[in-house]
């Protein structure tokens, strides 16, 4: 049975793409694997952030892991923090990852043209590494990402066959896993660039009201011409459209290209809202009973019990192979 891996960080608000690319599938993979899913609450450091913010979006997220389906007693959901193994094995990690491979990391790059290469902590530089740790703990075989965290997916194989070749049989080798429709949800107001978690327009956030949510599609930036095809090129507002009714509908990019023949912008745009909130209408009335109850609590709880197992052990074979004495 394959043991799945994937985390959020909990910064700023989730989105669609959020839903589409991640969260949508997490029940998926519980029903055919051991699934591991865990809030990256020490990745959300990594940039400042406040302390209410970061405690808000944590059980957001948990709030959220639970409506889209996740079973705790089938699925192990915990907080990153909570599970120490994960700190320890990224400080043992930071010497088998080089300076090099972390400066051509992309998202690195990204980040620090935007700071102006100006007060980057080391955390924001060596993210990768504690990626590596995080997913190399739990043995995971899948690891469902979004095209912008491959990279770092990638990154962690290199350091498992660094490893292994040093040490022998020590880590598995994990295999990043990206959603043929959803993976990529752009901006309503800007097609070009992804939808992230800060433009207020341009993104659909989990936690807009219905109402909100089909005034933001229905507002969204449209192409020249009046065809509905798939066009990245030429029509990338009507293209990321078509990627959410299909990601939406479990359905592929040529099937809702051909089912919205002969449709006008409008009538298109109305049925692509009609999807979503479709969608997420039920998802969203799951979020509030749980987030105003106290099931969060015990479910982090029983997930950092179950981890700390998993991750433990990783740990513990991965010291005894450095040659770190253990005393019992």
């Amino acid at each position: 049975m394959n043991r799945v891996l994937s985390g959020i960080k909990p910064t700023g608000q989730l989105t669609l793409g959020n839903y589409l690319g991640a969260l949508k599938h997490f029940k998926k993979f519980q029903d055919a694997g051991e699934v591991f899913v865990f809030i990256a609450d020490l990745h959300a450091l990594t940039l400042p952030i406040e302390p209410e913010t970061l405690r808000t979006n944590t059980r957001d997220l948990v709030a959220f892991y639970l409506a889209s389906g996740l079973d705790p007693k089938r699925a192990t959901i915990f907080l990153q923090s909570h599970v120490s193994a994960h700190s320890e094995l990224n400080t043992i990690f930071q010497n088998y990852l080089y300076m090099g491979e972390l400066s051509r990391m992309t998202q690195y790059k990204d980040l620090s043209y935007k700071m102006n290469n100006n007060a980057i902590g080391l955390g924001l530089f060596a993210y990768p590494v504690l990626m590596a740790a995080d997913i190399l703990l739990y043995d995971a075989a899948i690891v469902p990402v979004g095209d912008d965290q491959i990279q770092h997916v990638e990154l962690a194989r290199d350091l498992v066959n660094r490893f292994n070749k040093r040490y022998g049989d020590i880590l598995v080798m994990p295999k990043a896993q990206v959603n043929k429709v959803g993976a990529r949800i752009m901006s309503l107001s800007d097609p070009m660039r992804k939808m992230s978690k800060s433009d207020s327009k341009g993104d659909i956030f989990l936690k807009d009201d219905l109402a909100t949510i089909r005034k933001k599609i229905m507002a969204s930036v449209t192409d020249s011409g009046s065809e509905v095809i798939y066009d990245l090129d030429n029509k990338p507002g009507i293209s990321n459209l078509l990627t959410i009714y299909a990601a939406t509908k479990d359905i592929s990019i040529a099937e809702a290209e051909k089912y919205f023949s002969g449709y006008r912008y409008g009538d298109f745009k109305k049925a692509v809202a009609d999807a979503v909130i479709e969608e997420l209408s039920p998802f969203k009335e799951r979020y509030e009973q749980i987030i105003q109850g106290d099931e969060i609590e015990k479910v982090l709880k029983d997930g950092a019990s179950r981890a700390r197992i998993i991750a433990e052990a990783t740990l513990k074979r991965v010291k005894n192979a450095i040659g770190l004495l253990d005393v019992k």
